[in-house]
């Protein structure tokens, strides 16, 4: 990656385009995504046009003190209002028809919005353009082709919280009843070409999923001056380029597109001092694979994992939680110095933080945020999208570096409830991300708790050994005995020097290891998945 701005981004290998943007902010949680996509979408002229895995209509977007608020701070009534106050507004809303138990499992929001946007100018859809099992991933909002967002949040009642994360915080009040979990996200708002590049994204399922064509966004000459950045967030980017990265399944007519995971397995080849990553599943054995053959390198570089302790479901608690059990003990097997790190937040009460962000950063040369999870079903099941940042080496980037620091510290720092520069100060004292870590972390209650593998019993030993619930393929989502040949597939073509590793571990069931216990399962949340 030295010397240059792009040697990860590969248009047609690891990229689907790069563009410019000529402002770009990072946005830890969805507090503040929510208040910087309200007030754009306030000030927008020509379109508001969102994808989403749900949307739900009584999202309030900047709740009370109980979880209220005003009727038009609801995400349905807000856009609706906006679109019938301005008639040449375009507002669509896209969002997967998911399966029964999904809509269940989310209060039937498909419904509540279907009968919200009825007879209005919201163009609302459910886009079940996928083979059957799998799912729409995409979290995208895109404003006059000027302003997007684009990462791991949708806009539904469970989302919304605060970087404190704050035990009892009523704000996380469900207006159907109880209060949700407390919840990470990250989402990359970006400002110029690189947003009507999403843009474009957006009309691409609009016509796959309708067969209407939209018409294209305006050339940056033609495009509105309208400043749609909102007051009150400064950019941590300037006029630096951006990837767009997809996964989408082979599907009719349609051929298989894995950027997502190539970039991954490039970029984890690349890195030299730092593989920090943010996920909300920690289970491809692709990806584990590419980790554990830099863990094993005498100068590879540290790789630090947040993820969830465990997931809301049983569902994922069966499939992902197990498997991701078999790959860290890969990958702990594989670190032969010291430099694999897995951790999973908690509140200053010790309650979970679900990690629902897909968040990686490479040395400090590589800022990435979208939908892809670490799992076989993100990497060529579903279909997902994500921004790269990438900058070179050379003095003429370094601010841009310092960008991508500053966000990883910030993200870190806020994990443990410490301010930045006291993280800062910790990683300069002691050289590395997990040594900081752990000479901040010394309370009575961690707030970053070492994950680990746990002991898992015979079913669930299936479960992890054949990634059951987890497709690589659509070809193989009802034959789980292909999956490991699918899997060696995949490396061969995108990273030939892996292939012959064994990437597919088999997990072997170990009664005798303590097991933390855990709570009951829920069925709330993006979290259960059918699969197979």
């Amino acid at each position: 990656m030295r010397g240059t701005t792009a040697v990860l981004l590969q248009p047609g290998s690891t990229c689907w385009r790069t563009a410019p943007a000529s402002r770009a902010l990072a946005i830890l949680d969805t507090q503040d995504y929510f208040l910087a996509a309200k007030a754009a979408m306030r000030r927008a002229r020509r379109s508001i046009h969102l994808l989403g895995w749900s949307f739900d209509p009584l999202t309030q977007l900047t709740p009370d003190t109980e979880g209220g608020g005003p009727e038009d701070d609801r995400a349905g009534p807000f856009l609706r209002q906006l679109a019938q106050a301005r008639p040449a507004l375009d507002v669509r809303v896209l969002i997967w028809k998911s399966a029964l138990p999904v809509a269940a499992s989310q209060h039937f929001f498909p419904h509540r919005a279907r009968a919200c946007f009825k007879h209005t100018p919201v163009h609302f859809r459910l886009d079940a353009s996928v083979p059957f099992g799998a799912c729409h991933h995409q979290k995208v909002l895109v404003i006059d082709d000027s302003l997007a967002f684009c990462g791991g949040g949708d806009i539904s009642t469970d989302r919304w919280d605060s970087v404190r994360h704050l035990d009892g915080d009523r704000r996380r009040n469900m207006p159907t009843g109880g209060m949700h979990d407390p919840r990470h996200e990250v989402m990359l708002m970006v400002e110029g070409e690189a947003a009507a590049m999403l843009g474009d994204l957006f009309r691409r399922r609009w016509r796959r999923s309708t067969g209407v064509t939209l018409p294209p966004a305006p050339s940056p000459t033609q495009a509105t001056t309208q400043d749609l950045w909102p007051q009150g967030f400064t950019a941590d980017f300037h006029d630096v380029q951006v990837g767009l990265a997809r996964t989408e399944p082979a599907w009719r007519d349609q051929p298989e597109v894995c950027e997502n995971e190539a970039l991954h397995l490039q970029a984890i080849k690349a890195a030299r001092r730092f593989i920090y990553m943010e996920n909300q599943y920690v289970a491809s054995p692709a990806i584990g694979e590419a980790l554990a053959a830099r863990l094993e390198q005498d100068d590879g570089p540290e790789v630090l994992i947040v993820s969830t302790e465990h997931s809301p479901s049983w569902f994922d608690r069966m499939t992902m939680d197990k498997t991701r059990s078999a790959l860290i003990r890969r990958l702990q097997g594989a670190d032969r110095h010291g430099r694999f790190h897995a951790y999973c937040p908690e509140t200053q009460a010790g309650k979970t933080i679900i990690v629902h962000a897909k968040h990686t950063i490479i040395d400090d040369v590589m800022l990435r945020v979208g939908s892809t999870n670490l799992n076989n079903r993100s990497t060529g099941f579903d279909t997902e999208c994500d921004l790269a940042i990438e900058v070179g080496q050379g003095p003429e980037h370094a601010e841009a570096r310092a960008a991508i620091r500053r966000h990883r510290t910030r993200s870190l720092a806020h994990f443990l409830g410490v301010e930045p520069a006291t993280f800062e100060a910790a990683f300069a004292r002691t050289g590395g991300l997990a040594a900081a870590v752990e000479a901040l972390d010394t309370g009575s209650q961690r707030r970053l708790r070492k994950l680990g593998p746990v002991g898992i019993g015979p079913l669930a030993s299936v479960i992890a050994t054949f990634h059951l619930g987890d497709p690589v393929t659509p070809s193989d989502s009802w034959r789980p005995w292909r999956r490991r040949q699918d899997v060696q597939d995949g490396l061969r073509r995108l990273a030939p020097e892996l292939a012959d590793r064994p990437a597919w571990v088999d997990e072997p069931a170990r009664n005798g290891e303590p097991v933390r216990p855990e709570p009951a399962p829920s069925l709330q949340g993006e979290d259960f998945i059918p699969s197979d």
